[in-house]
């Protein structure tokens, strides 16, 4: 027994995956991210899982999206072989003088490579079944799919190699051949001396899996076996070459949609470029691998700080030429901005708008709504477009005539802007039922594989590609995807410009529409309307002045008065109010001194700050012309959430607890402080008997099973999102609605 134990564990397999954690553990990094990726542990909050498990092409996850993973997964598996074959190949000499050293050395190499396929089409069954509910039948076509493409990427890798090994022991087969007959020779006339081994090796396995003993190499000079590894280096080379040069057509192709391949292959495959330059880095450079990252870091760092390469994305339809006449962001400009002058000539503007909005109402005195939707990715679009579809219906088609503001962040707003084009092209006897739930679909289709995919095959691999908006060019890149696709999703109706909504939005015939988000540099935020508001960039303060703060708006539409700011595509705009840290890229925009901006929900994500402050602002308007004000606020989380606090028992949670707790509470302080906010609007004279809130939340139907914060949602998420549509929460918020509606005399 002890004889078998120590056989298997001086086998060449036991051996290799020992070796791997001994040396060069960073490339066992690799590994982990796809071990905890497929396990759901890392990134699972933005579905990064379900990218791999799930995966789509074309708008569908079937056979053939599972046999391009299947295709790169093996592709990864191949460049990890490559990559530890050349760095391992002095402890492995033997293999030099067997035929086909690169396929021996994949086989024996294969126990991690063969756990991960194990442990993901165990994982990819359960999420097909469960979170796709995809049927039995179904998942064996993705299966098969998924093993049909492992098999063709390793079949053609391997008949890659199987040519090169073949022209390399033609070369050097006679050599091998008369060093093996002489070493017969001499070692019958004397031993050779002992090799000092760093591994000792008592079995591998052969290409027919059998078990064989390694030859003794002693009688081989290093300089011979050492360049038989060279030609089997360069031809790995060349094959990581070619998959690199597939990520590059991809993105030069990528707006095609065939060439949107899942997100999931696209990673991989970077995965794999990746682990064969740091295979070239440490095996060259050794230990001024370090250094030179540090000096290549300097040198891109230096030709960012020149502006001879720029790689920060921009609003899309903003003049960025135009460099002379850029405004100036400092508290003197803002100040100068923020006057009581400038803010009184944009008030009467929007008091023209309110009077054409009561001109379309049917009472005197009409209910107003304000519509405040949360941020919350793909799961508060779909939760926003059901609830708005409820409110349409209950309303008879009103519900979008009796708003006057809608205002929020991130997915919400998506699905709102989309509702009320919906609405637009409707009143312009177009034939849209706005109960279709063909609209829920549209907001709930897959952003996050096209957002990954251009960030690697693009942002990354690709070299710089043009688009125009207007007279001006901008660079395609994972920002520009995300809007093509959620332009496609959306049926090509939100391809718009500001510019286009300035009348409808004038004439009350659509409601007004902040999209807001946050300035990186300060926290203030950047507003952005068809009409200027200059009258939101503070607070009004007391009637004496006692209260004087400096603004913390900035109105796009007058601070870029030179920069063409209603050329901005809408899909920009909303893309600005939903930028996500690190999903979407930073909008950096034309000031003095360059500022950017990300997602609004990082300072307000329900919307309720700016619709409080526009109600402060007018309350002489509204105390007189309106029966009732209610907002209706739609949130992808509910309020409290008692059943989530921050707890961890990890012995490093000192250390996390302080960010982590911060992350986790974040939307919870904003809870926290608007309410306050709302309970002070309330107390007024002018709000007591004025003022109403409804509130719709999405509380998923399992305490533990809630939809990612994604761009992505499987089956059961969408599912579940419209199943918390009827829940006790909601049921009483659409009956304080019906009950608000039959007492202001609306229905």
């Amino acid at each position: 027994m002890k004889k078998y134990l120590a056989g298997t564990y001086f086998s060449l397999p036991v051996q290799l995956f020992l070796l791997h954690f001994r040396k060069y553990q960073v490339f066992l990094i690799f590994w982990y991210i796809l071990f905890s990726t497929v396990n759901g542990t890392f990134m699972k909050t933005f579905g990064a899982n379900s990218l791999f498990l799930g995966p789509e092409y074309l708008g569908n996850v079937n056979a053939l999206s599972a046999g391009m993973v299947g295709f790169s997964i093996a592709i990864f598996i191949m460049s990890w072989n490559i990559t530890t074959f050349i760095l391992h190949a002095k402890h492995l000499k033997f293999l030099a003088t067997t035929s086909n050293p690169f396929v021996k050395y994949c086989i024996n190499n294969a126990v991690i490579p063969f756990l991960f396929l194990i442990y993901y089409l165990i994982k990819a069954i359960e999420f097909d079944k469960y979170q796709e509910l995809i049927p039995t039948s179904q998942i064996i076509v993705l299966i098969a799919g998924f093993i049909a493409g492992l098999i063709l990427s390793l079949a053609i890798s391997f008949l890659y190699f199987f040519r090169a090994d073949k022209s390399i022991y033609k070369k050097i087969g006679a050599v091998i051949s008369i060093a093996n007959k002489r070493y017969e020779v001499s070692s019958r006339r004397k031993t050779l001396p002992a090799e000092k081994k760093e591994l000792r090796i008592d079995w591998f396995l052969s290409a027919d899996l059998h078990l064989r003993k390694p030859r003794d190499v002693r009688h081989y000079s290093n300089e011979f076996l050492d360049s038989i590894f060279k030609r089997h280096h360069l031809a790995a080379v060349m094959s990581v070459f070619a998959a690199c040069l597939f990520l590059v057509i991809v993105g030069f192709f990528m707006d095609e949609p065939v060439f949107q391949i899942p997100a999931a292959a696209s990673i991989t495959i970077f995965f794999s470029i990746l682990i064969s330059v740091s295979g070239a880095l440490a095996l060259f450079l050794h230990n001024w691998s370090v250094p030179l990252l540090f000096f290549v870091y300097l040198f891109v760092n230096w030709m960012y700080e020149e502006d001879i390469i720029d790689t920060r994305n921009k609003a899309y339809g903003l003049n960025y030429d135009n460099r002379s006449e850029r405004p100036v962001y400092d508290r003197e400009s803002i100040l100068t901005l923020a006057s009581d002058t400038n803010a009184a000539a944009d008030k009467l503007q929007f008091i023209q708008i309110l009077n054409n909005w009561k001109a379309r109402q049917p009472s005197a005195k009409p209910v107003m709504y304000f519509m405040n939707v949360s941020g919350g990715g793909l799961r508060s679009s779909t939760f926003v477009m059901n609830v708005l579809q409820r409110l349409d219906s209950l309303t008879h088609g009103n519900i979008m005539k009796q708003t006057i503001l809608i205002n929020g962040s991130s997915g919400g707003m998506l699905a709102a802007t989309y509702f009320r084009e919906l609405y637009a092209q409707r009143n312009k006897n177009k034939n849209i039922v706005l109960q279709n739930n063909g609209y829920v679909d549209d907001v709930g289709k897959d952003l996050l594989n096209p957002l990954f995919s251009s960030f690697v095959a693009r942002d990354i691999t690709a070299p710089a590609q043009r688009f125009s908006v207007g007279p001006y060019k901008y660079v395609k890149d994972r920002g520009y995807s995300f809007e093509e696709k959620f332009n496609d999703n959306t049926r090509h109706l939100l391809d718009k410009r500001l510019k286009d909504y300035i009348l409808p939005e004038r004439n009350a015939e659509i409601p007004l529409m902040f999209f807001n988000s946050v300035i990186s540099r300060d926290g203030r935020k950047l507003l952005i309307s068809t009409h200027s508001a200059r009258f939101l960039m503070k607070n009004t303060g007391d009637s004496l002045g006692r209260i004087n703060t400096d603004p913390d708006i900035i109105d796009y539409v007058s601070f870029f008065h030179k920069q063409d700011p209603y050329n901005l595509r809408l899909l920009s705009a909303l893309r600005m109010n939903a930028t996500f840290p690190y999903v979407l890229p930073n909008v950096w925009l034309p000031t003095q001194p360059v500022i950017d901006v990300m997602d609004a929900g990082l300072r307000d994500n329900y919307g309720m700050e700016t619709t409080l402050r526009f109600i402060n602002v007018f309350k002489e308007w509204l105390e007189e012309n309106t029966s009732k004000i209610v907002v209706i606020q739609i949130r992808d989380r509910p309020l409290g959430d008692w059943d989530k606090p921050f707890e961890s028992k990890s012995v490093l949670s000192w250390i996390t607890k302080p960010i982590f707790l911060l992350q986790t509470n974040w939307f919870k302080i904003q809870d926290y402080y608007q309410a306050e906010q709302t309970s002070y609007a309330i107390s007024s004279p002018f709000m007591n008997n004025k003022f109403e809130q409804v509130t719709f939340q999405y509380v998923p139907a399992k305490k533990d099973a809630s939809a990612s914060l994604s761009f992505h949602l499987n089956a059961s998420e969408k599912r579940d999102i419209a199943a918390a549509l009827d829940n006790a929460t909601n049921k009483d918020a659409f009956e304080k609605f019906l009950l608000l509606e039959k007492v202001s005399g609306q229905k």
